[in-house]
């Protein structure tokens, strides 16, 4: 195509994401309906996908655990078909942002060139992201049954210690705003990595650009899971 403080959301939370993705749309990169029960052998692997792999270097580093593996059998396809839909939906209504689908989850990844974006040194939602959030939390409420983690990165520009705080900010800016739209705060967990998780080469202004991003996981939550099991007769 990373805000809940309960144990057992922080479970949830922490996807199984493997680092094998790719450049393709959404739907044809991992799409678990194809895939089916066969996921379920793929579990314990770590968030890497959104923090790199130095985890528990900033913010809430216990959202970096591992965990025992994604939904298998039928409920996994049923909870894959969903995630496809929401995966598409994304896609359709913001063309900027980068969607990957990655085991039960989605990974989502706005930077500068790609629909929400930060003023130098600023940490406020300003107007031309305003309106690509705005969808977001649209469809947000169209698939209710989802947690949601937002990670905050900025490229290596300045101090370490101020980058980490921005990143901090940044990404409270935008859990804010989605609650502020009548989203459930439940459904919310944030974490911040500075510019500890660089994902592009820092040495380039382009590199930097995307490093300054803010990355969005979203994640089915119990009620789906169980609602999944059930239908399937788990």
């Amino acid at each position: 195509m990373k805000t809940i403080i309960n144990k057992s959301s922080i479970i949830l939370f922490t996807l199984i994401i493997a680092f094998s993705l790719t450049n393709c749309k959404a739907v044809k990169n991992a799409n678990n309906k194809q895939k089916g029960a066969v996921i379920g052998a793929t579990g314990g692997a770590i968030l890497g996908a959104i923090i790199g792999n130095n985890v528990g270097k900033g913010g809430n580093g216990e959202l970096g655990a591992v965990i025992g593996g994604v939904i298998g059998g039928g409920a996994g396809v049923l909870i894959g078909n969903k995630m496809d839909k929401q995966a598409q939906k994304i896609e359709e209504e913001i063309p900027g942002a980068v969607v990957e689908r990655v085991d039960d989850g989605i990974v989502v990844t706005f930077d500068e060139n790609s629909g929400v974006y930060f003023d130098t040194n600023k940490y406020n939602i300003n107007s031309a992201s305003q309106e690509t959030i705005n969808k977001l939390a649209a469809i947000f409420r169209e698939y209710p049954n989802t947690n949601i983690l937002i990670v905050g990165h900025t490229d290596s520009t300045g101090a370490e210690d101020y980058n980490r705080t921005l990143s901090k900010n940044r990404a409270y800016a935008v859990t804010n705003y989605l609650t502020g739209k009548g989203l459930n705060s439940g459904r919310f967990n944030t974490n911040w990595f500075g510019e500890s998780q660089p994902m592009h080469d820092n040495s380039t202004a382009t590199g930097r650009a995307k490093n300054r991003r803010v990355n969005i996981a979203i994640l089915p939550n119990e009620k789906m899971i169980e609602d999944a099991q059930k239908q399937a007769g788990n």
